[in-house]
């Protein structure tokens, strides 16, 4: 028998990608420093690397991961890959990329003072004036017993439940047992 494959060329169970379409993945996941798939093997391209199918992004990394250079996670229909060191490395070496350049997961965010700026009074060290902060205490500690009624909690004192015999659960025979009702 023979198969047709439209866009896949297998051999001895190997897939074998244009460079192009292999390069394009590299440059992505090392640009990024992770990618990911849907599983989905008919997919016409992969949504965030153009004109790639998405069964060849899938098979590349699956080389790669047993390779060592991803890892890789399965959630959901979606395969998650994050690459190694060595992964860094051995991409570095493909692509012909200096040491300067990282993925973008080792970069460390830069943070500005106007990015976020901070709410009034946090961090001043400035807690309010005196009456204020006695509030705030006297409202944590609830209602005083000067003259304000105290709020009733729990049951009273003259609840006092009844526990009766062959209702629910802990009925004596359990369930389906003879000589019962």
């Amino acid at each position: 028998h023979v198969f047709f494959l439209s866009r896949v060329s297998l051999r001895n169970g190997r897939m074998l990608i244009p460079k192009k379409n292999r390069k394009l993945i590299y440059e992505h996941l090392f640009k990024e420093g992770v990618l990911w798939a849907k599983k989905d093997f008919n997919a016409p391209q992969h949504p965030e690397i153009e004109s790639v199918p998405n069964l060849q992004v899938i098979k590349a990394m699956q080389s790669l991961r047993s390779r060592g250079h991803v890892k890789e996670r399965f959630s959901w229909q979606h395969y998650y890959w994050y690459l190694t060191n060595e992964g860094i490395q051995y991409l570095r070496d493909y692509l012909h990329l200096p040491q300067e350049i990282v993925p973008a997961t080792l970069k460390r965010p830069v943070r500005t003072e106007t990015a976020r700026p901070r709410p009034k009074g946090f961090g001043d060290g400035d807690r309010g004036t005196r009456d204020e902060r006695e509030e705030r205490e006297a409202y944590r500690r609830g209602p005083s017993d000067l003259g304000e009624k105290k709020a009733a909690t729990g049951a009273g004192a003259d609840f006092n439940p009844e526990f009766r015999g062959g209702f629910g659960r802990g009925r004596p025979g359990g369930f389906g047992a003879s000589g019962g009702y």
